[in-house]
């Protein structure tokens, strides 16, 4: 009777696509997890700090409010650390003092960690609070970006931040309600261009050549929603050969927006040749849902009354400087300031 060879066990191989998947599942669940907690903990620290406001007011014991807050982040972080402390109360407070809702702090942190909050809750304006958490949100930026976009002066430069107080927060309040994008929020001016390294003379090709060189920081100085679209966009209109500088699309206005780069100031010429352009990107280049094509002309100077007397937003375009070099932060922040003070005193 012959003898029963047994077969040697084959070697175990494992699936890429299996290795892969597993580790998407798991990294998925860390930051499920973290996100959970971080939303539990911005919860926590509002209720201590309205447990410790109403505490502070019910008792008439305002006056005694910083004692209160130091005795009790010394029993506090004694049990729990330093996150406890009463310079971490104080920020508690001042949390429940510029978010009072609790429902929209609740929204808020499923996007927004303490950390977001303790750069925004400290700034000098209530609508300055609702846009930087607001767009936060919405772009759904790190600590550092939100950062950055402070310091950049991010609001001060948006359209929105020249109107009314009022229909700052209608705009705001609709964003928050049903995630309504307007050109408003969309467009600013001016436009941070510093991270082009262009020296003191330059060409309008090199400025083009510059920004399409480092789109990835341009379209972040656009903002979120952009979508690089073309270079150089050929028009033929009755045999002749037009170009546009830059052609993007943004999600949340659902419209083509054209950009054309000039390095002198503007030019009551250059409204006719946008509107040239954006006639033609309507007839020919838009799709159905979209919105009709908005323009923007990025000029080395921006001629305010000019501007204003071509009611250039009328015809859809928009009209900003930009800036290759970046004056001293006080400088640019008064500048800014006296620009926001104008505009408003413009619709009143």
């Amino acid at each position: 009777m012959p003898k029963k060879v047994s077969k040697l066990p084959q070697t175990v191989t494992l699936s890429l696509d299996l290795i892969q998947e597993l580790r998407q599942m798991i990294h998925q669940s860390r930051i499920q997890v973290a996100q959970a907690v971080n939303a539990g903990l911005t919860l926590l620290y509002w209720q201590i700090g309205k447990r410790v406001q109403v505490e502070i007011l019910q008792g008439n014991r305002a006056e005694y409010g910083k004692e209160i807050v130091a005795l009790l982040g010394q029993k506090l972080s004694q049990e729990y650390g330093r996150g406890f402390s009463d310079k971490s109360l104080r920020h508690m407070l001042r949390f429940v003092e510029v978010f009072p809702e609790f429902e929209i702090v609740s929204t808020l942190s499923r996007q927004l960690s303490w950390s977001h909050f303790k750069e925004i809750i400290y700034l000098d304006d209530k609508l300055k609070h609702a846009f930087y958490a607001e767009i936060c949100r919405l772009e759904g930026w790190s600590v550092r970006t939100l950062r950055e976009k402070i310091d950049g002066q991010l609001y001060e430069r948006t359209a929105l931040s020249k109107k009314p107080e009022k229909l700052i927060a209608q705009e705001l309040d609709a964003l928050k309600n049903t995630g309504q994008v307007t050109p408003d929020l969309v467009f600013r001016d001016p436009y941070f261009l510093d991270f082009l390294g262009l020296g003191d003379a330059y060409q309008e090709k090199d400025l083009e050549a510059a920004l399409i060189r480092e789109m990835e920081r341009f379209l972040l100085e656009l903002g979120h929603g952009f979508a690089f679209v073309a270079r150089q966009k050929r028009m033929v209109i009755d045999s002749d050969d037009y170009y546009l500088d830059l052609l993007f699309y943004h999600r949340g206005l659902r419209r083509l927006v054209a950009i054309e780069l000039k390095l002198d100031s503007f030019k009551p010429a250059y409204k006719g040749q946008m509107e040239l352009y954006l006639r033609w990107l309507d007839r020919y280049e838009r799709q159905p849902g979209e919105e009709m094509p908005i323009g923007l002309i990025l000029c080395a100077g921006k001629k305010q009354e000019t501007v204003e007397l071509l009611q250039m937003e009328a015809s859809g375009i928009r009209v900003a400087e930009y800036l290759t070099e970046l004056p001293p932060r006080e400088l640019l922040e008064q500048k800014l300031h006296q620009v926001v003070l104008a505009a408003r005193e413009r619709w009143e």
